[in-house]
């Protein structure tokens, strides 16, 4: 940092200020100038206003006095010294109004942190940005960067809180359905794979290609004990691979809907190694051949959660990604130290190709394909919004918002994998999918890396082939604690659903704490899903009919879940 402080001149109203050779503020009338602009500002309702190196604070009260009681106005200032400036000239300002908040950062992640921090979650519909003084001109690439952060985590706000009014209560009766796995399959943290190289392929074109290249250079891929690496595959790539008789070590299973039960179509005698979300659909942990282990991606923040962790029930919890790719690369990464090679997780598409050709997309493809429908689905190529863009090869391919958000999360959630001395960690095979913000490597040295093993220092690990060694007894024990779990939330059901019928007279907010105790029969109602937890009050007739429509099924599930507890398990894992 220079030495230089910030320079004071005074003005006709207020005071104007030179830094690192710029004058900051208007040297005639900087009040003035700093009130116009915030009054041509546009006053939309449910807006975060951006302003970036706000100084002394001019015009602020003129743009807080314009605005909506539901929007609010985030000052932030990236130099150590001008934001001792601004401190003290608004220490007024800031104290007096709950709508002004004013933060040092130069970080995007910790700049979105502190907006959930101060106002929550889904509080905010758009961005806009007020340059009331010409501060920003000190750091204008990265307050824009500041702001372009910003933009997107409100917009992915409002995509997960879609999701989530989609699919809520789907996820949460899976995973209510669900709580009679724990008792009988490990937990995904029981399999380690050392230091040994782990390959990850998704579904997307690029695979067929890396697929017939990994054949080429190591032959016979079907008994992973005799391989120097590990495969870890998206369910969507496992008919791909058994096309090709190479047997992954283990499958990520993440859908909540019946769609992946096709993934598991045509394996023979396969056993299946599984990866599967607390959340995911049920029946995926009685495909033939499957052996589950159980992860979690915490879709909420709901109460049931914190229970079930509190009682140590809650498998291994990872980060929620969204995607089955991205999750089976974070997966890979903690299941292992070895290097993690990427193929397949493309992000992008032809125009007659969405997936390799084996998988159940692209066997549908070519199923419809006619003498009157060709293997081009063109409304679905250049449907709205798919725009033409390079892969990493710089073959044109094409892709779409949604793909796209998956890509540059991959980017942020993983790059920084890459950042640590002794090289790179995670790579990605070159093909026709999108840059991945990772280096990328010919299929060749690919190859180099996965022939490699797990090295000296890198034992290869128990591998998914060790199963779950629990004595009968404490198994058996296991299966009681659940079911008094299961009992518990049940009676908690049962309770609220007697006092919404009017069968019960509630305590003194015995009703509002019931409410906060079942959040998940609400978390997805439109005007709660991704709010962070903020409801209707227990005096809002709406919502409680509302929730009362969602108790009774969920109380069915429970009884289900208490049945199957008291049954043995398939595949001779009875726990009595």
């Amino acid at each position: 940092m220079s030495d230089e402080l910030p320079r004071q001149r005074e003005a006709r109203r207020g005071f104007s200020v030179c830094y690192r050779g710029k004058t900051l503020l208007s040297v005639v009338d900087p009040i003035n100038q700093a009130e116009r602009i915030a009054g041509s500002i546009e006053k939309l309702s449910r807006t975060l206003y951006f302003c970036p190196s706000p100084l002394y604070g001019y015009g602020l009260t003129r743009l807080l006095s314009g605005i909506s009681p539901d929007s609010a106005v985030l000052c932030v200032e990236t130099d150590e010294r001008l934001m001792a400036l601004s401190l003290e000239a608004m220490e007024g300002l800031l104290r007096e109004n709950p709508q002004l908040r004013l933060v040092r950062t130069a970080d995007p992640a910790g700049l979105c942190a502190c907006v959930r921090e101060f106002w929550g979650s889904r509080r905010f519909r758009r961005v806009v940005t007020a340059r009331l003084s010409g501060g920003w001109q000190l750091d204008g690439e990265r307050y824009q960067a500041l702001a372009d952060a910003l933009s997107r985590d409100i917009a992915s706000d409002w995509s997960n809180a879609m999701t989530l009014l989609k699919l809520g209560r789907r996820y949460i009766r899976n995973a209510i359905r669900n709580l009679s796995l724990i008792p009988r399959v490990p937990d995904i943290s029981r399999v380690d794979f050392g230091g040994a190289p782990i390959l990850v392929p998704g579904a997307g074109p690029s695979l067929d290609g890396i697929l017939e290249g990994l054949s080429a250079a190591f032959g016979d891929l079907s008994n992973p004990a005799e391989r120097p690496f590990r495969i870890i595959c998206v369910d969507t790539a496992l008919r791909a691979l058994r096309e090709r008789n190479i047997k992954p070590d283990l499958t990520v299973a993440l859908e909540s809907q019946h769609w992946n039960l096709r993934d598991f179509i045509g394996l023979g005698d396969w056993t299946i190694p599984l990866a599967m979300d607390l959340s995911a659909l049920p029946a995926t942990a009685a495909v033939p051949g499957a052996e589950p282990f159980l992860f979690f991606t915490p879709w909420a923040p709901l109460s049931l959660f914190d229970r079930l962790e509190q009682a140590k029930f809650l498998p291994k919890t990872l980060a929620p990604l969204g995607s089955v790719g991205l999750t089976a690369v974070a997966l890979a990464l903690r299941l292992g130290s070895g290097p993690v090679v990427t193929g397949g997780i493309d992000f992008s598409f032809t125009p007659d190709g969405f997936h390799a050709r084996a998988t159940p997309g692209g066997l549908e493809s070519l199923h419809r394909n006619t003498r009157f429908q060709s293997l081009i689905n063109a409304g679905q190529t250049f449907r709205r919004g798919s725009v033409s863009t390079r892969s990493k090869t710089g073959v044109p391919v094409r892709t779409d918002p949604a793909m796209k958000g998956y890509r540059d999360l991959f980017e942020r959630e993983f790059a920084g994998e890459n950042s640590g001395a002794g090289g790179p960690r995670l790579l990605s095979i070159t093909g026709s999918g999108l840059p991945l913000g990772i280096p990328a490597v010919e299929g060749e040295e690919a190859w180099a890396i996965l022939a490699g093993g797990p090295g000296e220092d890198g034992p290869s690990g128990n591998g998914p082939e060790t199963r779950w060694s629990v004595p009968a007894g404490d198994r058996a024990q296991l299966r009681g604690a659940v079911e008094l779990f299961v009992r518990e939330e049940r009676e908690t059901l049962i309770t609220l659903r007697g006092i919404l019928k009017g069968e019960i007279a509630p305590g003194q907010g015995e009703l509002e704490k019931l409410l906060d105790t079942a959040d998940y029969l609400w978390a997805h109602f439109p005007d709660c899903a991704g709010a962070g937890g903020r409801r209707p009050p227990g005096t809002d007739t709406s919502f409680l009919k509302r929730v009362r429509v969602e108790l009774d099924p969920c109380i069915a599930l429970y009884d289900l879940v208490l049945a199957e507890l008291a049954e043995p398990a398939p595949g001779g894992t009875h726990l009595s």
